[in-house]
């Protein structure tokens, strides 16, 4: 009975502890300083311009899915393992 109850109670409190965090702005601690400005950069950025990522790191898929089954083409990588 404990062992059951400790199966159901283990990945309820992970799950709950999981899902707590906080919710309010991230701000700079105090006497620490942002990173410098980069170079070519006359003015730092902000820690919310910092956090925003840039338009390259979130790119559009270019690569149109598959949408049923298809025979693969020949991979020419695809060796034998050394022996």
């Amino acid at each position: 009975m404990r062992k059951t109850a400790a199966l159901i109670l283990i990945p309820v409190l992970a799950a709950a502890l999981a899902g707590c965090g906080q919710r309010a702005q991230l701000t700079v601690k105090q006497g620490e300083q942002l990173p410098p400005a980069p170079y070519g950069r006359a003015v730092q950025p902000k820690a919310a311009e910092l956090l925003t990522p840039p338009t390259l790191a979130i790119p559009e898929r270019s690569v149109e899915l598959r949408t049923r089954s298809e025979d693969r083409g020949d991979d020419p990588y695809d060796l034998p393992p050394p022996e």
